[in-house]
């Protein structure tokens, strides 16, 4: 019985060819919405570990860091440090300025700046060139397509860019400029000595009122809060997706039985049991949803680099797709599965 069907989809090959690059680039689609919601999760975690504080201090009441507009004195992490003497030394309080600002030369576009202090915490992975070791000197992520050496302006102030990190982002693959905390101040608060956070290498064990400690995982929590409409969007059009690929291996599979009624009623007339009338019609959806999940995996590989979003698209993606994409196809099959049991094995003797 098999053979019959592998026998039908090559006779009915252009049809099948439609089937499966249909099926495939709605395939490759959810492949595509999968690496978009992980980049986004992925592009949090990258930088909240970069920063490698045990604890964030910010302004009580504050949700976290990235999120919230609060300032603290710029002198905050030392005071931090004092109250916070131990035996076996001090904890590592380190000041930082986190903004969301623009750049205006040599392009228009949105960018995170990241102010750190030298030798602190916070300091950005280096693939190309230095970091900053002055004031007037960046490190752009690779994102920009700026070269080093290039003059940049951001929030009003020319910046030199001295080095380059790949893969720095976060808010919707929003690259990061890298800058000495001097020029964060000048670029946020006008010259002000003020900071947005303080980040902790070590445990807190008292605070000044009015000021709070937040765990990475809290952290995490609160930059991924803006993204909460964003990833479920997502989820609805995968969902979507799937729907669509479901209806399209369904209808093809029952308008194949809806074809072979005729063929049916003579299997079952010569003593074919349901059963293999079944795992025939179950095995051309198999066939369609395999060799659709492959030739999507390969359209995904081709499409991703076009989006101008990052799009990391994980292994288990792969294998879930594949998966998936059998189970949509085996229920798709369902009402053709059916038409092939219900056909009344008299119709292979008279007209039908």
């Amino acid at each position: 019985m098999w053979l019959i069907s592998l026998r039908d989809l090559q006779y009915r090959r252009r049809r099948f060819t439609i089937a499966v690059a249909a099926t495939s680039l709605t395939f490759a689609m959810t492949l595509l919405m999968a690496g978009f919601s992980a980049t986004l999760h992925n592009e949090v975690r990258r930088i909240v570990d970069l920063v490698g504080a045990d604890e964030w201090i910010v302004v009580e009441g504050t949700s976290g860091p990235f999120t919230a507009s609060t300032v603290l004195p710029g002198d905050t992490a030392n005071g931090v440090a004092r109250m916070n003497l131990q035996d076996r030394g001090s904890i590592k309080a380190s000041s930082l300025v986190l903004l969301h600002s623009a750049m205006r030369t040599p392009q228009d576009r949105d960018v995170n700046v990241i102010g750190y202090e030298d030798g602190g915490l916070g300091q950005p992975p280096v693939t190309d060139g230095r970091r900053p070791r002055s004031p007037g000197e960046a490190l752009l992520d690779t994102a920009f397509g700026i070269d080093i050496g290039e003059s940049i302006s951001v929030g009003g102030r020319r910046l030199e860019v001295v080095g380059a990190a790949d893969g720095i982002t976060y808010y919707f693959g929003t690259p990061t400029l890298f800058v000495l905390l001097e020029d964060a101040q000048a670029i946020g608060f006008s010259g002000r000595d003020l900071v947005t956070t303080v980040a902790v290498e070590g445990t807190v064990q008292s605070l000044s009122e009015g000021l709070t400690a937040l765990s990475p995982a809290q952290v995490r929590t609160d930059l991924e809060r803006p993204l909460a409409n964003g990833t479920k969007s997502i989820d609805l059009i995968s969902a979507l997706l799937w729907i669509t690929a479901a209806g399209i291996i369904g209808s093809i599979i029952y308008l194949s039985a809806l074809e072979r009624t005729r063929d049916f009623a003579v299997l079952k007339a010569t003593g074919a049991p349901n059963r293999a009338l079944v795992v025939g019609l179950a095995l051309q959806a198999i066939v369609l949803s395999v060799a659709s999940a492959i030739l999507a995996v390969a359209l995904a590989q081709l499409l991703a680099p076009l989006f101008p979003f990052g799009v990391e698209i994980a292994l288990r993606s792969y294998v879930a797709l594949f998966s998936i994409a059998l189970t949509v196809g085996l229920v798709a099959s369902l009402a053709g599965l059916r038409r092939a049991v219900t056909v009344d094995p008299a119709l292979a003797f008279g007209g039908a």
